[in-house]
């Protein structure tokens, strides 16, 4: 544990925004104000962080996968390279919206996804004229851009992980709409209101970012680890698995209606009909 703190000391995690950027609502978790910046209580932050390695190792040994979304540069490297490493869904790029509660319309483009690299791979594509495979290709990047996070995510997670949360507010919005309890590094302009476990910290520094990734990520392992034990017990036993219970979040509803299924299309990156 004492390593865990100094790792985030030397990170930089307790540094926050500008006193005159900061949010009333972060109060309780500021330790003090040095030369006009807020410094987050440390002890906080390793309470959130600890409370949220318990959810979510929790939450996937259930057999729930979780989505993290980061989509600042800071942000981008740790949750790509974290979130493969345990097989779990990221957004690094843009938040398409849609992207939860149109989940259906997501995966229509991830099978046409699919079947372009299909034509890449195999060389079909030359087949068609130099203007159709110069649009076929820059239909895939753009879809591989903005989806290839989500490929593994086959159904909506159980969980999201969010770093900033002023940034994210349109993913914020539709896993509550959806009753999808979040995890959130929030530093001092934010608003810890917005996620049902916060995480106060720098979400601005790439290296305190990093290290609460790799501690989520390492919950998330073990989760794993746990979810095939069990499976393996309820094989050799021939029991039943208990049935879910629904999120108590469900009973949230996002203010904002969901965007319509061609809008996410458009965004994802299908053509036009013209």
């Amino acid at each position: 544990m004492s390593t865990l703190v100094q790792e985030l000391i030397d990170a930089g995690i307790h540094f926050g925004q500008r006193r005159s950027n900061w949010n009333p609502r972060m109060a309780p978790y500021i330790w003090d104000t040095r030369n006009g910046i807020s410094i987050i209580d440390i002890k906080e932050t390793i309470k959130g962080l600890l409370l949220a390695k318990r959810f979510l190792q929790k939450t996937v040994a259930s057999g729930k996968d979780v989505v993290f979304v980061g989509t600042k540069r800071q942000a981008k490297g740790a949750i790509e390279q974290h979130a493969t490493d345990v097989g779990m869904p990221y957004v690094t790029e843009r938040w398409l919206g849609g992207t939860l509660t149109n989940f259906r319309t997501i995966r229509e483009r991830l099978k046409r996804l699919e079947e372009l690299e299909n034509l890449i791979e195999t060389g079909e594509i030359r087949k068609y004229s130099k203007k159709m495979e110069s649009q076929l290709s820059r239909e895939q990047k753009k879809i591989f851009r903005n989806l290839n996070g989500v490929r593994t995510m086959t159904r909506l997670p159980g969980a999201m992980v969010v770093i900033d949360v002023n940034r994210e507010l349109n993913a914020l919005r539709e896993a509550r709409n959806l009753g999808i309890p979040t995890v959130c590094l929030i530093d001092t302009d934010g608003n810890p209101e917005l996620a049902d476990i916060p995480v106060p910290g720098n979400d601005d520094s790439m290296r305190s970012i990093d290290v609460v990734i790799r501690e989520f990520c390492a919950a998330i392992k073990e989760g794993k680890t746990q979810r095939i034990a069990d499976d393996g017990k309820s094989g050799e036993g021939g029991e039943a698995a208990p049935p879910r219970r629904r999120s108590s979040r469900s009973q949230f509803r996002s203010d904002e209606p969901a965007p319509a299924s061609e809008e996410v299309a458009a965004e994802a990156g299908e053509p036009s009909a013209g």
